[in-house]
C-alpha cells in the first residue's frame, strides 16, 4: 500500500549515523601511561566469572569508552522518494586511521542542514552514539555543532530518534542489539558479520578495511530498514540503495 507524501516530509533533514569504535591504541602497553593508571583503575569494577587482567579488558572494553577509544569509521545515511514515493538510500563511509579526518568530514556534512533542523537516528544512539561522538569531537579540540549540542538538555528537547529506544517503550533495562530487533521484525537486510567488540581485533591484527567498511556498511543499511519497519514505512529495495563516494 502507498505511504502518504508525508513521509517524505517527515525525513527532510534527517541523517541515520552510525560509529565504528575501537581501542584507541593496539594494547594497553602502548597507551598514554596517565590513561594507563586510569584504565587499570576502571577495569577492576568490570564482572566476570573468568579472571581478566587489565591487559586483557582493554582489548575486549576500551572501544566502549570515549576515553580510551577512537573512531574509526561513521556511515551516514540518507533517504530520498522517487516520483512513485519509493525509497532510495544513499550510504556514504567516513573511514579514515587518523580519527580527526573522519570527524573533519562529518562536520562539514552535518553543518550543511540548518540550525536545529537537522534530525539524526542511531541505534543506541542516545547512550552510545551521540554521546561518543561528542567526546571525540572535544577531545580532537573541534566545536560541537549545533546538532550536537545537548548537553544539559532535558530528553524531550532533543529530537534525534533511537531505535533502540522506540523498542523498549520505556523499559531502559532492556537492551536489544540491533542485528536481533532485525530479526525479531524480519528485516530484509544482510546478517552483521561481527558484534562491536570484534572490531578492535579485526582494525589491529588484520588492518582489513574492505571488510570493516563491509560491516559499516550492512550496519547501516540495517539501521534504515529497522526504522521504516517501525514506523510503518515502505523498505528500501536492494536496487536503491548506492554507497557514495
Amino acid at each position: 500500500m502507498p505511504q502518504p507524501v508525508s513521509w517524505k516530509r517527515r525525513l527532510k533533514n534527517f541523517l541515520f549515523i552510525d560509529l565504528k569504535t575501537v581501542a584507541g591504541e593496539p594494547s594497553l602497553t602502548t597507551v598514554d601511561p596517565r590513561l594507563q593508571r586510569q584504565w587499570e583503575e576502571k577495569s577492576r569494577f568490570f564482572k566476570t566469572e573468568d579472571e581478566i587482567s587489565a591487559a586483557g579488558w582493554y582489548d575486549r572494553r576500551a572501544s566502549y569508552y570515549a576515553e580510551f577509544g577512537k573512531i574509526i569509521c561513521i556511515s551516514v545515511g540518507g533517504l530520498f522518494f522517487d516520483e512513485e514515493d519509493k525509497p532510495h538510500l544513499k550510504v556514504k563511509l567516513l573511514s579514515n586511521d587518523i580519527e580527526l579526518a573522519i570527524l573533519e568530514e562529518f562536520l562539514e556534512i552535518i553543518n550543511r542542514y540548518p540550525p536545529g533542523e537537522l534530525t539524526l537516528c542511531a541505534h543506541n544512539g542516545k547512550e552510545f552514539d551521540f554521546p561518543y561522538v561528542c567526546r571525540r569531537l572535544m577531545a580532537n579540540g573541534l566545536v560541537l555543532p549545533p546538532a550536537l549540542q545537548i548537553s544539559g538538555k532535558k530528553p524531550w528537547e532533543i529530537n534525534h530518534k533511537d531505535t533502540l529506544e522506540q523498542w523498549q517503550f520505556g523499559d531502559k533495562r532492556h537492551f536489544v542489539p540491533l542485528d536481533l530487533l532485525a530479526a525479531v521484525l524480519n528485516v530484509p537486510s544482510r546478517p552483521l558479520e561481527w558484534t562491536g567488540d570484534h572490531t578492535s581485533e579485526v582494525y589491529y591484527r588484520e588492518h582489513d578495511w574492505p571488510r570493516i567498511e563491509q560491516y559499516a556498511r550492512d550496519s547501516m543499511v540495517m539501521l534504515v530498514q529497522v526504522y521504516l519497519k517501525m514506523v510503518g514505512a515502505p523498505a528500501v529495495a536492494d536496487e536503491h540503495i548506492v554507497l557514495s563516494d
